[in-house]
């Protein structure tokens, strides 16, 4: 038996839309902005993925992450590509960390932790495809020291941004208390 969706159901979704378009528009500005280390990116659009995790849970947050990764490869023209892959394996082991973490969140992780923690995992997920599958060299491990080191000051200061957005009067009145079904 279906019927019409509950009243929470539409606004909900709209949210998870609005909060994915704005991580993809985020990400494309990224993606124009020349890194001085190729494969080293602040991860701003992080920031929405950790907004939405606190305020909305993890299924949106997972929603929001894969429509992002998804959506913008696309418009960049990366689907199915090496670097779509790779932000993929980068957004899925971010997402396993936080959902591990989400428990703590946000009484005892506070968004600059998820956020370090997010980042680290991502840059290891990263990793470890690239690796395994595009470029399986011995010394490759020579390089994820610096990346992890790239990873931890961008996730902290994606994790400062976050803090500061959620600390918005507007958004805290919002902000999940996480539950075991979410």
């Amino acid at each position: 038996m279906t019927g019409a969706p509950q009243a929470g159901t539409d606004t909900r979704d709209r949210a998870i839309a609005a909060l994915a378009a704005i991580a993809i528009g985020i990400q494309i500005l990224e993606a124009a902005i020349p890194s001085p280390v190729p494969g080293i990116k602040p991860g701003l659009a992080n920031i929405v993925t950790l907004i939405t995790l606190l305020v909305l849970g993890w299924r949106a947050a997972v929603a929001v992450t894969l429509i992002r990764v998804v959506g913008s490869s696309l418009l960049l023209g990366t689907l199915l590509s090496p670097a779509f892959w790779l932000s993929l394996a980068g957004a899925l082991a971010s997402l396993v960390l936080l959902a591990a973490l989400r428990p703590f969140a946000p009484r005892h992780v506070g968004p600059v932790g998820l956020a370090i923690a997010a980042a680290m995992a991502h840059i290891t997920g990263q990793f470890l495809l690239a690796w395994a599958i595009i470029i399986p060299h011995p010394n490759l491990p020579l390089v994820l020291p610096p990346l992890l080191l790239a990873a931890l000051i961008t996730g902290g200061l994606t994790g400062i941004l976050t803090a500061h957005v959620l600390a918005d009067p507007r958004i805290q009145r919002h902000v999940h208390n996480p539950t075991p079904n979410d």
